[in-house]
C-alpha cells in the first residue's frame, strides 16, 4: 500500500459525504487543503510550503508538457 493510496480511499469518502450532505466538493476541498497546510505548519516553514504549494499551482494543467532538461 502506498500514502497515495490512503490518501485517495480518505479523499474519496470526504468527497462523497459531502455530496451526500449537501454541501458539494469544493467546500470539502478547501476544509481539506486547510487541514492538509497546518499540518505542515507543524514541522515546515511556511516559506517552504509556499514554495510547494506554488509549484504544484503553476504545473496542475493537465494539457501542459513538462518541460525536462537534457543532459
Amino acid at each position: 500500500m502506498y500514502a497515495s493510496d490512503v490518501a485517495q480511499r480518505h479523499f474519496s469518502a470526504a468527497v462523497d459525504e459531502a455530496e451526500t450532505s449537501g454541501l458539494g466538493h469544493e467546500a470539502v476541498c478547501r476544509a481539506l487543503l486547510g487541514l492538509v497546510i497546518s499540518k505542515y505548519l507543524e514541522t515546515r516553514s511556511v516559506a517552504d510550503i509556499q514554495a510547494e504549494l506554488r509549484f504544484i499551482a503553476e504545473n496542475c494543467d493537465p494539457d501542459t508538457d513538462f518541460m525536462f532538461m537534457r543532459p
